[in-house]
C-alpha cells in the first residue's frame, strides 16, 4: 500500500478564503481541532483566560468531549512554551494535571487516550516550571501531594522538575523522604519514598548514596548496568570494572530450576490457569527479562504487547523508558532506538525531544523534522539549516538544488514563527560564506528566493 500524497503542495495553490472555509468545514466535524483553533485565536497575545474557560467547561462534558477540550489546551500549552512565550503558563499546566487526575480517579481508568494527555500535561507543567520557576518550596508540596496522596498516578520524575525545585524544593522533599523512610514499614508510602530518594540521589550527584540505593536491590542486569554507568559519569573508571565483574561472576551463576508448578505437569507444557503470576511462565515476566537483558525496540514491543494483555503496561513502560533514557544518556547512538520507540507508542512529542535531549541522527532529526514542521516551525529551523550546511558540503548540483529547495523551506518556517528578518540575516550570512559557489547561488535564484542586496547588486562571478 502506498504511502498517502503530501496535499501541502496543492494546498498552498489555495487561496486564503478557500483554505479558510475547509479548514472552517473541518473544525465543525472535528470537536478537537475546533477547540485549539478557538484557543489560537484567544491565545495570540499571550491571554490563557479562554483555556481556563474552556477547562471550566470541560467538566460537565462527556469522555470523548472531555479529552477533546483537555488535548486542545495541551495543544496550545506546548505552542506557546515552543514560541517563547512571556506568559506565565505554569498555572494553567498545573491545573490541566490536577483536572485530568481528578477525572481519572473517578473513573478508575488510567489507560488510553486521556492517560497519554496525563503524562503529557505533567511533561508541559514541568517545562512551564522552568520557563518561569514557581515558589520552590510550594512546588515541592505539591509533588509530596501527588506521589504520596495520590492515586498512583501520574508518577513524577524529580530531573524534569529539578531546575524549578532548585535547593529549597529538592530539600524540602528530602525532609518528608526521610521522615517517611524512618516511621513507616513496608507498603505504598514506603515505596514511594524509597523511589524519590533514588531519584533525589540522581538529580543532586551523589554518588556514594545513589549506588548505595541501587546496590540494595535484588541482582539485575538493568541495575549492574546503571550502576556501572554511574561509576563512569563520575569518573570512578577502577570501581566500575570492579562492579562489572562481579556483576558478570553473578551472571553467570546457574540458575534456580523453576517451580514444577508453573507449568502444567511434570513434563512441562503449557502454563495452567492456576499459575503464579510472578513466574517465569507468565508471559509479561518473560518479556521483561528478554528486555532488561537487551532493551531496544524488539524487546520492548513484544513486552508492550505482553504487558498490556495482562494490564501492566502503565508500570511496565515508564520502568522500560526509564532504561532506554539511562542507556540514550550513556550512548549517544542509542537516541535513535529511544526515538523509534517513542514513535512506535504512537508519541511524537516524546520522540523528538528525545532526539534533541540525546543527539539523535541526523537523519532521523530531518525525518522528525519534516513531520513537525508545520505545527512547530521555530523548533525544526535549526534541524534544517544543519541539513542545508551538509548538501552544500557534498558540492554537486543535485546537492545545491535540494538546498535551495530547502532554504525555501525554511524561508516559510520564518513567517510561520513570525521571524523573517532572522531568515534575512541566515540568508545573507549564508551567501557571504558560499558566493563562490555559483551553481548554488544560480538554484537559490531559480528557487524565487529573494537575495541580499550585496549579492543582488553584484554579477555573480562565473
Amino acid at each position: 500500500m502506498s504511502p498517502p500524497s503530501d496535499l501541502r503542495p496543492y494546498l498552498r495553490t489555495l487561496d486564503a478564503e478557500t483554505l479558510a472555509d475547509l479548514l472552517h468545514a473541518q473544525a465543525e466535524r472535528d470537536p478537537e481541532l475546533r477547540h485549539s483553533l478557538e484557543l489560537r485565536a484567544a491565545t495570540q497575545s499571550g491571554d490563557v483566560s479562554e483555556a481556563h474557560r474552556l477547562l471550566d467547561a470541560a467538566v460537565t462534558d462527556g469522555n470523548v468531549e472531555y479529552t477533546a477540550k483537555v488535548g486542545a489546551v495541551l495543544d496550545t500549552l506546548q505552542r506557546m512554551l515552543d514560541a517563547g512565550s512571556r506568559a506565565d503558563l505554569a498555572p494553567l499546566a498545573r491545573r490541566t494535571v490536577d483536572d485530568i487526575s481528578e477525572v481519572l480517579e473517578q473513573s478508575g481508568d488510567h489507560v488510553g487516550d486521556l492517560g497519554d494527555r496525563l503524562d503529557r500535561a505533567v511533561e508541559l507543567y514541568a517545562r512551564a516550571c522552568a520557563a518561569r520557576p514557581p515558589d520552590p518550596e510550594k512546588l515541592a508540596d505539591w509533588i509530596l501531594e501527588v506521589e504520596f496522596d495520590g492515586p498512583g498516578r501520574p508518577v513524577i520524575d524529580l530531573a524534569e522538575f529539578a531546575t524549578a525545585l532548585g535547593e529549597p524544593g529538592l530539600k524540602r522533599i528530602k525532609s518528608t523522604v526521610d521522615d517517611v523512610l524512618a516511621a513507616s514499614g513496608p507498603g505504598h508510602r514506603h515505596d514511594v519514598a524509597e523511589r524519590l530518594r533514588e531519584q533525589l540521589a540522581e538529580v543532586v550527584g551523589d554518588v556514594d548514596e545513589l549506588v548505595a540505593i541501587l546496590s540494595a536491590k535484588p541482582p539485575r542486569v538493568d541495575v549492574s548496568l546503571k550502576i556501572v554507568r554511574v561509576l563512569r559519569a563520575a569518573g570512578r573508571h577502577s570501581e566500575a570494572i570492579a562492579h562489572a565483574a562481579r556483576a558478570l561472576t553473578h551472571d553467570k551463576q546457574p540458575p534456580a530450576p523453576e517451580p514444577l508448578k508453573s507449568f502444567g505437569g511434570p513434563g512441562g507444557g503449557a502454563p495452567g490457569p492456576g499459575r503464579n503470576p510472578g513466574s517465569y511462565s507468565d508471559e509479561t515476566s518473560r518479556r521483561r527479562k528478554d528486555f532488561d537483558a537487551k532493551p531496544g525496540r524488539e524487546t520492548y514491543a513484544a513486552l508492550r504487547e505482553a504487558a498490556t494483555a495482562d494490564g501492566k503496561w502503565t508500570a511496565q513502560r515508564r520502568a522500560a523508558l526509564t532504561r532506554l533514557r539511562e542507556l540514550a544518556a550513556d550512548r549517544p547512538e542509542q537516541a535513535d532506538e529511544l526515538a523509534r520507540v517513542l514513535l512506535d507508542d504512537g508519541r511524537p512529542d516524546e520522540a523528538w525531544r528525545a532526539c534533541v535531549r540525546f543527539g539523535a541522527s541526523p537523519e532521523l532529526k530531518l525525518e522528525l523534522a519534516e513531520q513537525r514542521a508545520a505545527e512547530h516551525p521555530a523548533e525544526t529551523i535549526p534541524v534544517f539549516r544543519e541539513h542545508v550546511d551538509e548538501l552544500i558540503e557534498r558540492k554537486d548540483p543535485q546537492a545545491y538544488q535540494e538546498a535551495a529547495r530547502r532554504l525555501k523551506l525554511l524561508r516559510t518556517l520564518h513567517k510561520r514563527a513570525e521571524t523573517p528578518e532572522e531568515f534575512a540575516a541566515y540568508l545573507a550570512a549564508l551567501v557571504e560564506t558560499h558566493r563562490r559557489k555559483t551553481r548554488l547561488i544560480t538554484e537559490i535564484r531559480t528557487a524565487r528566493i529573494a537575495m541580499p542586496k550585496a549579492v543582488t547588486s553584484h554579477r555573480a562571478p562565473r
